[in-house]
């Protein structure tokens, strides 16, 4: 087993490698180079390495690492990507992965950070007496499966008649509701463009973290989708009242999964209408109805109201690896001490807690 560093400005000429790799493990589309290499030309520093692992003439693992701070390298973790950057084989261990990349890394490295693993892609392994797992967040998603009608039937009766109340309200002000779904790489800059006037208008511009065509954040999104649109696996949902574009939610697709990436809706009817609920209401109809997809992922923290629409919530977390066991007894050590909780990276900077990926829908009950 050996591994590679490479800088990261050289990840385009590798990644066909990546590819095959991800459709071997996880097969996730947040790992496909057409959402990674966005990441990395936005959000990158120059300061991005590509690892490498082969191991009898094959590539067994792949990683996008950062150095967090003296003696401490991470997995490369811009708030956009819901995923740990890190790609291995399943026939391969994970622990021993971990430790001999770390011992390939330049200077002595005394603790490796892989961020933001979802258990159903990763199971979770056991504590060893050089690695520890941490809790990150909870996420959740909708599996596919059945008909719409037993799906809705089985959700709280507070939003059911929410809804229909809300749909009768629209009925007698006459306006009609739709949604169209955009799919054509032609369309996504101006889908962005939209997505950004309508987040402009609420929280998000006071933080500013909003999206805008010129910023970094827009500049992903739209090469991003424009990416995933070749691939015929972007989809960027709009919904309407009458002529007025009220919610909006930014997808991609792929290994069986539609992930919801951001959501954004117009704040200003909150005290009447949930848009951004009615949107999802109709797009769940239409999943379940044509039947394309396993499940609908909501990547991201576990929200009062991702439960209105789901009881699947599983556990993310984070992988420490320290180079001697030593090291691991002495961190437990000083957290039992200070009596307080250690740090999910041990020694390396915890990643940055992403901005939320979509709005928070208010209760019009």
């Amino acid at each position: 087993m050996s591994w590679r560093l490479l800088p990261a400005s050289q990840f385009a000429a590798h990644a066909a490698q990546w590819r095959a790799l991800n459709h071997a493990s996880v097969n996730s589309p947040l790992l496909e180079p057409e959402f990674v290499q966005p990441l990395l030309t936005e959000f990158g520093d120059g300061g991005e390495w590509l690892a490498v692992c082969e191991r009898d003439g094959r590539s067994v693992a792949m990683a996008l690492l950062k150095k967090s701070h003296q003696g401490a390298w991470q997995t490369f973790q811009p708030s956009q990507q819901p995923l740990g950057m890190w790609l291995h084989l399943p026939d391969q261990r994970l622990d021993e992965l971990m430790d001999t990349l770390l011992r390939s890394l330049p200077g002595l490295p005394l603790v490796l950070g892989l961020t933001q693993f979802d258990c159903w892609l990763h199971p979770r392994p056991a504590d060893s007496a050089q690695l520890r797992t941490a809790d990150y967040i909870s996420t959740a998603r909708i599996t596919i499966a059945g008909t719409f009608d037993e799906y809705w039937a089985a959700r709280g009766k507070n939003l059911r008649a929410n809804l229909k109340k809300q749909r009768a309200k629209l009925a007698k002000d006459n306006i009609v509701p739709r949604m169209d779904i955009l799919r054509a790489p032609a369309d996504m800059a101006q889908a962005v463009a939209d997505y950004g006037v309508l987040e402009s208008a609420g929280w998000k511009a006071e933080l500013g973290t909003a999206i805008h065509p010129d910023n970094a954040q827009g500049r992903f999104y739209r090469t991003m989708l424009e990416n995933f649109a070749q691939r015929g696996e972007a989809s960027v949902y709009r919904y309407f009242f009458d002529e007025r574009l009220v919610a909006m939610n930014l997808c991609i697709e792929g290994g069986g999964a539609k992930i919801v990436l951001k959501t954004t809706y117009d704040e200003s009817l909150s005290s009447q209408y949930s848009p951004a609920f009615l949107m999802r209401e109709d797009t769940c109809h239409m999943l379940f109805k044509e039947r394309l997809f396993e499940r609908l992922e909501f990547y991201g923290k576990v929200m009062e109201w991702h439960l209105r629409w789901t009881d699947e919530v599983r556990s993310m977390y984070h992988i420490t690896h320290y180079r001697w066991p030593a090291l691991k007894s002495l961190h437990t050590l000083v957290k039992n001490l200070k009596g307080g909780r250690a740090p999910a990276q041990s020694g390396a900077q915890p990643a940055a807690q992403p901005v939320p990926a979509r709005h928070t829908e208010p209760s019009t009950e």
